[in-house]
C-alpha cells in the first residue's frame, strides 16, 4: 500500500506535535512502522488520505461498538448541534443519561458524568480517600488506569510496549501510596493489606484490556469484595472498557459481583469524549458540592457527548447484541486458532463477548507476567503483515481487538484469509 499523504504528514506533524502523535501508541514505533492518517470511516472500515482502506479491529480503542459513522447516530447528533454545542449549565439530557445508566448499573446509586475514563479514575479515586479518610491505593500491574499520577505505576498498555514501568513527573511520595498486586493473584492483595492498614480502595478492571484480553480466574473478583469488605476498603470497578461491551451492566453485572464505585467512558458515548464515575449514596454523597471532595468541569455532561451516549445506549438495550457478539467471536477466534495451530504458529486468544486479544506464546495468558512473555518480535511481524493487507489492529501487542455491530460474514471472510496469508508467511521465518 502506498502511504506518500500519510507519510508526508507525520513528517509535518513531528516538527510540531511530540513524535507527531497525540497519544503515544499512536505513533506505531513498537511496532516499526509509520501511522496511517484517518480521513474518514464507515462501518467497520477506515479509508486513510492516500485512499487505502481498512478493516479496523482497534474501533476507536473500544469506543465504537454501533460501527463507524452509524447513521442513527449521525442523525441524533446533528439534532444536537442545531440546540447549540456546550451550555456550562444544567440539561434535561444529562438527567435522562445519568438515569440510563444508573439503570444500567444498579451498584451506582449516584452518577456524576466527566470527559474522559482518566477524569472517572481520577477522581473516583480522590473520592475513595475522602470518604475514608485513608491514603493507600491497591492497584494490579499491567492494569491501565488512565494517565492519573497515583495510576500511573506499573500501567500496562503503551508503558507495557515501550517497556517503561513509571513514569517521569509522578512524585515518589505519592508513588509510595501505590500498592500494586498481582492480577488473578489474591495472595498478593491479602499480603499489602496486611502490611499497610491505611488502603482507601482497591482498583481493579475486572477483565483486563489494558495488558490485552485477561479474564478474571474463578473467585478472583468474589476474593476481591471479600477483602474489601473485611478491611473497610472501597472496591472500584474501573470499566471504561468492558461497560457496555461485555454485557450491557458491564462485566459485574457478567460476573455477579457488586463494586462500591464504577467507572465508564468509551463506548458510552458512542465515539464522543464522554465518560462517568458513581457508586453509593454514601460515598457520592462525599462530592462537592454536597461534601468536601472537590471535582468540576466545564464540558461535563456536554449536550452533544450525552445525547450521542443516549442514542447509543438505547440501541444496545433495545438490540441487545451481546449474544450474538459472543457468538462472532467465539466462531473468529476458534477458525484463527485452527489457522495458527495448521501453521505450526505459537498463538493463544483469550476472549469475551466484542473483544479478544491474540498472544505469541506457547503458554496460557492469565496475568502480567505471562502476557509479557509473549513474542513481541513475531506480532511486529503479524502487525505489518496484516496491515499489508488492509486489517488493522493495535499497534501494540498489549491491548485489546474489538468488534463492532458493523462486522459481519464479509469482514470475517476477509479476516481469516488475511490471517492464513500471514501465518503462512510467518511460518517461513520461524
Amino acid at each position: 500500500m502506498k502511504r506518500d499523504k500519510s507519510n508526508q504528514l507525520y513528517e509535518e506533524a513531528q516538527c510540531i506535535v511530540p513524535c507527531g502523535v497525540n497519544s503515544p501508541v499512536r505513533a506505531f514505533r513498537s511496532v516499526g512502522a509509520s501511522p496511517f492518517y484517518v480521513q474518514r470511516a464507515k462501518g467497520a472500515y477506515l479509508f486513510d488520505v492516500d485512499g487505502n482502506k481498512y478493516l479496523d479491529y482497534v474501533a476507536s480503542w473500544g469506543a465504537i461498538i454501533l460501527g463507524h459513522a452509524d447513521d442513527g447516530l449521525i442523525e441524533a447528533v446533528k439534532d444536537a448541534l442545531s440546540d447549540g454545542t456546550s451550555f456550562g449549565a444544567c440539561h434535561p439530557y444529562e438527567v435522562e443519561l445519568a438515569r440510563m445508566l444508573i439503570d444500567a448499573f444498579p451498584s451506582m446509586e449516584l452518577v456524576r458524568l466527566v470527559n474522559s475514563g482518566t477524569e472517572a479514575t481520577m477522581s473516583a479515586v480522590r473520592l475513595a480517600r475522602g470518604a475514608t479518610g485513608r491514603q493507600g491505593i491497591i492497584k494490579f500491574r499491567g492494569c491501565y488506569h488512565g494517565h492519573v499520577d497515583s495510576l500511573l505505576v506499573k500501567a500496562g498498555s503503551g508503558l507495557a510496549t515501550f517497556g517503561v514501568p513509571d513514569s517521569a513527573g509522578i512524585p515518589e511520595e505519592l508513588a509510595r501510596l501505590t500498592y500494586v498486586g498481582e492480577f488473578n493473584h489474591l495472595d498478593t492483595v491479602e499480603r499489602i493489606v496486611k502490611e499497610h492498614p491505611d488502603i482507601a480502595c482497591c482498583i481493579v478492571e475486572p477483565v483486563m484490556g489494558n495488558m490485552g484480553v485477561i479474564l478474571p480466574q474463578k473467585g478472583f473478583l468474589e476474593g476481591l469484595r471479600h477483602i474489601c469488605d473485611a478491611h473497610g476498603i472501597i472496591l472500584i470497578f474501573d470499566e471504561v472498557i468492558t461497560g457496555f461491551r461485555v454485557a450491557y451492566g458491564g462485566a459485574q453485572a457478567l460476573y455477579g459481583v457488586t463494586p462500591d464505585m464504577t467507572c465508564l467512558g468509551k463506548i458510552m458515548g458512542g465515539g464522543f469524549p464522554i465518560a462517568a464515575f458513581g457508586g453509593k449514596r454514601e460515598i457520592m454523597e462525599k462530592i462537592a458540592p454536597l461534601g468536601p471532595v472537590y471535582q468540576a468541569g466545564t464540558l461535563a455532561g456536554n449536550p452533544i457527548a450525552v445525547r450521542a451516549g443516549i442514542y447509543t445506549l438505547r440501541t444496545l438495550k433495545e438490540k441487545n447484541p451481546y449474544p450474538l457478539l459472543s457468538r462472532k467471536v467465539e466462531q473468529l477466534t476458534g477458525e484463527i486458532l485452527d489457522r495458527a495451530r495448521a501453521f505450526a504458529i505459537p498463538y493463544r486468544i483469550n476472549a469475551i463477548t466484542g473483544m479478544f486479544t491474540g498472544f505469541f506464546c506457547t503458554a496460557d495468558v492469565t496475568d502480567y507476567d505471562s502476557a509479557v512473555s509473549s513474542d513481541r518480535n513475531l506480532y511486529t511481524l503479524f502487525f505489518q503483515a496484516m496491515l499489508d493487507e488492509g486489517i488493522f489492529f493495535a499497534p501494540s501487542p498489549f491491548e485489546a481487538s474489538f468488534l463492532t455491530l458493523s462486522h459481519d460474514e464479509m469482514e470475517f471472510e476477509t479476516t481469516l484469509g488475511a490471517y492464513e496469508r500471514t501465518f503462512r508467511s510467518m511460518k517461513d521465518r520461524l
